[in-house]
């Protein structure tokens, strides 16, 4: 049976810790943006198999390395999901949140793309002008900034191509298992980073800050695995469509946190870019309602 009420204050638990994040990376700051991502990759992977031990899912995760098509995908969306957690956290440390904010509002245009390339869906007319209004604010934008929105591109294309490898367990993983193989995939080059980071970065700063410090660095990791968990969980509960709409939740945050907390410039053909891409998400939304009722009918 469907719980609703459950489903929604899981995915508004999710969807809220996704978009404290910039206030938490905001607060590590005494590290290298390439060193918290090491503790985020380490410390989510040891809390990823803490929580397959405490829910003896030994058996489920061993039954998806027999499948080499599952690991294959599985390989590719640690890759790229390494990606989108290392320019994401450079972002956030370099003080270009709402630029990280547009990367997931445009992620959506960026997912119907993928499945025009890659899964050889037909648009509808409605989509393609959500499409429209995206490549013009990515114009816009490229104006306004002197240079192209590469954050919001990388952020929104490496996140779009791990939905896509995602798409392509057609659900046979679990999100818990599927994170922790993820997370185990990219730990020896996290250790990499990390070596690096001694050598060229100016030194390994997990101890500097004495427990406070390393509490915070393996907090991140920690909850960097917990709202995932809670995000496949909410889904259980809550139609698709319903999930999509609350996805729009965590750039909202993380915009509005980028305007009143961090005090990021908003010029107004910045503005204009953002209106341009918030009209598409309008039309991709009116699209999909529209779709439901039609399929309903």
């Amino acid at each position: 049976m469907h719980n609703y009420a459950r489903g929604f204050s899981l995915g508004l638990t999710a969807y809220l810790i996704w978009g404290s994040f910039p206030l938490i990376i905001s607060m590590l700051g005494f590290a290298n943006p390439f060193e918290i991502v090491v503790w985020r990759i380490v410390f989510g992977f040891l809390t990823a198999v803490v929580l397959i031990a405490a829910t003896r899912s030994f058996k489920s995760l061993r039954e998806v390395f027999k499948s080499k098509t599952n690991i294959t995908w599985i390989a590719a969306s640690s890759i790229f999901i390494f990606i989108n957690w290392l320019v994401y956290v450079i972002a956030i440390s370099e003080h270009h949140v709402v630029e990280a904010s547009l990367g997931y509002f445009i992620n959506p245009l960026v997912t119907v793309l993928l499945a025009v390339i890659f899964l050889k869906e037909k648009l509808s007319a409605f989509q393609w002008t959500a499409v429209g209004f995206g490549a013009l604010a990515v114009i816009v934008l490229t104006f306004d900034y002197g240079r192209l929105p590469w954050i919001a591109l990388t952020l929104a294309g490496s996140f779009g191509i791990y939905g896509l490898a995602k798409n392509k367990l057609g659900g046979k993983v679990t999100a818990l298992n599927s994170f922790a193989i993820e997370s185990g995939f990219v730990v020896p080059i996290a250790i990499v980073q990390l070596v690096l980071v001694q050598t060229i970065g100016g030194g390994i700063m997990f101890a500097s800050q004495g427990a406070w410090g390393m509490a915070g660095l393996a907090m991140y990791g920690a909850m960097t695995a917990i709202p995932l968990i809670l995000f496949g969980a909410a889904a259980q509960h809550l139609p698709l469509r319903f999930m999509g709409f609350m996805q729009y939740l965590t750039p909202i945050i993380q915009f509005t946190l980028g305007l009143a907390v961090f005090h990021e410039p908003m010029p107004t053909a910045r503005w204009l870019g953002f209106g341009l891409v918030w009209m598409s998400l309008i039309i991709l939304s009116f699209e999909a309602l529209s779709h439901k009722s039609r399929t309903k009918n």
